[in-house]
């Protein structure tokens, strides 16, 4: 089954351009897929169609077998928790322990109940220890951790992350892509990422790539790194796995085509071993 489904999809910020020209895909139950793209090519405008912030021009949306219509908005924002670029624009209680509540404390959950949904949902992020901490004390890796706690704590189907690694230093963005991982390891959830992060991408079970508001790559990691010279025409990288491959091929060193530096260093230390 389709979690999310999009059909001749179009949008436009005004009336000389036409931003998403078109567009049609699936986002399959349980799975992780990725959203790739330079910037410009509409990425981020549709993670906010599929939200209900900005309203299509024509075509078909569809989430949890839902037509994304206003007045089926709220049923469907209730099954979907998103997570946005910036991660002080998200930050609405004054300590972690008030942000994770807010939802709940709308939706009425009873505090003997809130109370373990918090502890619970902020031990998936590995932020047990800072729930009476305010968000200046925190980091934005932090920040972005306590976010994926907040809509955590909601139950939803599928979650959206739209470039929410973009605003991290380095160790942000392993932190946060470490835990979206865990998440949909642990909890099978559906999960769109919306990102710039080649490495991530690679970690995915599905791909798809846009360029100039349309699709133009989809498929398996191993599917859309398979033509790197297809991927420079569009303006996107390949996985550092994929291009140290290439470099030890040229030094005569035959190794797997690894997309993660994980299966590339497993392998190159069994060489090494068998050396």
């Amino acid at each position: 089954m389709a979690m999310i489904e999009v059909r001749d999809l179009k949008f436009s910020y005004n009336d000389a351009d036409e931003t998403i020209k078109g567009i049609s895909f699936d986002v399959e139950e349980g799975t992780y897929t990725t959203m790739i793209g330079h910037n410009g090519s509409g990425k981020s405008t549709v993670a906010k169609l599929l939200a209900g912030l900005l309203e299509k021009k024509s075509g078909e949306i569809r989430i949890n077998g839902m037509d994304l219509t206003l007045e089926n908005l709220n049923k469907i924002r209730s099954c979907m928790g998103i997570v946005f670029q910036n991660p002080d624009n998200q930050f609405i209680g004054s300590t972690v322990r008030d942000d994770i509540a807010f939802g709940l404390e709308n939706h009425c959950v009873p505090q003997p109940e809130m109370d373990g949904i918090i502890e619970a949902n902020a031990a998936k992020v590995g932020m047990t220890d800072k729930l009476d901490r305010e968000p200046s004390h925190l980091s934005g890796g932090q920040k972005q951790r306590v976010a994926i706690a907040g809509v955590l704590a909601m139950k939803p189907k599928l979650l959206i992350f739209d470039e929410a690694t973009s605003m991290l230093d380095p160790q942000g963005k392993d932190e946060i892509k470490r835990v979206i991982k865990e998440i949909h390891k642990e909890s099978g959830l559906t999960i769109l990422s919306i990102t710039h992060d080649i490495d991530e991408v690679a970690g995915s079970d599905r791909v798809i790539a846009l360029e100039k508001g349309r699709i133009v790559l989809t498929g398996t990691p191993h599917e859309v790194f398979e033509d790197p010279e297809r991927l420079k025409k569009i303006r996107l990288d390949v996985p550092f796995a994929v291009r140290l491959r290439e470099e030890l091929h040229q030094l005569g060193v035959e190794v797997g085509t690894h997309l993660t530096m994980e299966g590339m260093a497993e392998e190159l230390c069994q060489l090494h071993s068998n050396m």
